[in-house]
């Protein structure tokens, strides 16, 4: 049987209509293209990646960003004791913003700084500052992102509101999780 259907299959080509072709006008006709296809052919996690790049341009800092609310902060005259730098990793961050005792950020903590065996209980956090950090909008771009960490190298920013305060932070490490997951 399979041996007869492998010689009349090729013979009804020449009856069968070909397929419409169809392309999408527009990106909204490509986003309904995508939700259509059977999940066999485009998995959930792949229509997610594909509608991050999709709408990459259009995508706002504040939309990737760690907000306030959810930081950990230093103040700059904490102690780098046992409780504090357990605070620290148990956070899971990187990189901590110190400031000082009205809250206004005087520079960055980096966990890779805190992992040498020279700290000490009595050091302060001030020791260990990174006066070299860089700043974006919650309104910027990601396009704008990118430019910045060409530009500087940078690859964790705070990010400032309209009114110049913190708004949260930003990283490359976030930016590379909302493309690719």
């Amino acid at each position: 049987m399979k041996k007869f259907v492998a010689w009349l299959d090729p013979k009804l080509n020449k009856y069968r209509k070909p397929a419409p072709k169809y392309t999408p006008q527009t990106l909204a006709d490509f986003i309904d293209v995508m939700r259509r296809t059977p999940k066999s052919v485009l998995s959930a996690r792949d229509r997610e990646k594909i509608s991050a790049v999709m709408s990459f341009s259009n995508r706002q800092v504040k939309d990737v960003m760690i907000n306030k609310a959810n930081m950990v902060f230093v103040y700059e005259k904490d102690f780098l004791g046992p409780l504090t730098l357990d605070r620290l990793y148990k956070s899971g961050f990187l990189h901590f913003p110190v400031v000082d005792n009205k809250e206004h950020v005087k520079g960055v903590i980096h966990t890779d700084a805190l992992n040498t065996l020279e700290i000490k209980k009595t050091d302060r956090a001030e020791k260990y500052l990174d006066k070299n950090f860089q700043y974006l909008y919650e309104d910027d771009s990601l396009d704008v992102v990118i430019e910045k960490l060409r530009k500087t190298g940078c690859f964790y920013f705070l990010v400032l509101n309209k009114k110049e305060e913190l708004a949260g932070f930003f990283t490359l490490e976030l930016l590379l999780d909302y493309l690719i997951g």
